[in-house]
């Protein structure tokens, strides 16, 4: 599949969100910032929130939210790629936060649930009552690695529920389109997995060994990244090491792997008015690209 490479030089670029004026918003996670990407590949600073911003979504009140993991990852640089590292031991914990995207400014939503710090939030989905799903990735040193969470939380800051933990490099997030099923993706078991849902942030949680419904893993060595959902249900995960993205359909089982020149793929999303248009971060290289995809991408529940 071609693509087209829209800008470069970003410190990690990583949660793109294509806005309605045609630009695409991203975090640049090595640089604790986030950057607005024009068409013609201009890019202008938003708001540094400092830490390390991660996953970003346009909430109901129109606000961009972004998933801070608080600077849990040391960004190293080999052979001219950036490649994220062990939790350095300054880091003590992330947050949720709030931009007001005409002014910069930056509000902390939630640091905490139910009195413990959050770890290292990473990916966030609304649904269309206006709470977040997001994921805590955990940490990694040279000795341990902690577990991740699913949470869920209203947009007003207001009510914050883990609703599942002791998850493995929790990831990417996105819901179906049919909003009964949230989607995740475990980074180093390179797995996907589908928690069925009642109702807004309630889940039917599995009483037997897996935390949810087993969807998929890559035929290979790999691990996965962010993830977005396209139109027909299927689930598009950025994959890393065998660089690009993978796509799953849980319901027929069929999987197809779109390969990209960066071992470091890290989350997909669409624009354009008939959203085929897919947005890719090549984070190890820096770039933003763009390529007409195979299905339309789900529209999200809300846009700026």
């Amino acid at each position: 599949m071609q693509f087209r490479e829209i800008t470069s030089g970003l410190r990690f670029p990583e949660g793109p969100v294509a806005m309605d004026d045609g630009s695409v918003i991203v975090v640049e996670m090595a640089a604790a910032r986030i950057s607005r990407v024009t068409p013609d590949g201009k890019i202008k600073v938003i708001a540094e929130p400092g830490g390390g911003p991660n996953g970003l979504a346009i909430g109901p009140d129109g606000a961009l939210y972004v998933c801070n993991n608080g600077g849990n990852f040391e960004v190293h640089e080999r052979d001219g790629l950036l490649i994220p590292g062990h939790t350095p031991a300054s880091h003590k914990g992330g947050r949720i936060e709030r931009v007001n995207l005409s002014t910069g400014k930056v509000e902390v939503v939630y640091d905490k649930c139910d009195g413990v710090n959050l770890g290292a939030p990473n990916d966030i989905v609304f649904d269309t009552a206006g709470g977040m799903w997001f994921t805590d990735h955990g940490s990694t040193n040279e000795k341990y690695r902690t577990h991740g969470a699913l949470f869920y939380a209203k947009a007003d800051g207001s009510k914050i529920t883990k609703v599942l933990h002791e998850l493995l490099s929790p990831n990417g997030v996105g819901l179906s389109p049919d909003g009964k099923i949230v989607h995740y993706a475990e980074t180093f078991p390179a797995r996907l997995w589908g928690l069925p849902l009642t109702a807004p942030g309630q889940a039917v949680v599995n009483d037997g060994f897996t935390p949810a419904n087993f969807e998929g893993n890559y035929p290979g060595l790999a691990y996965f990244d962010s993830l977005g959902v396209q139109a027909d249900g299927g689930v598009c995960v950025a994959t890393i090491l065998a660089g690009g993205i993978s796509t799953f359909w849980p319901a027929s089982g069929k999987f197809e792997h779109t390969a990209l020149p960066d071992i470091l793929c890290t989350n997909i999303c669409w624009g354009g008015k008939d959203m085929k248009t897919a947005f890719v971060t090549m984070s190890s290289t820096g770039k933003l690209a763009a390529m007409e995809w195979r299905s339309p991408g789900l529209r999200l529940n809300y846009n700026a």
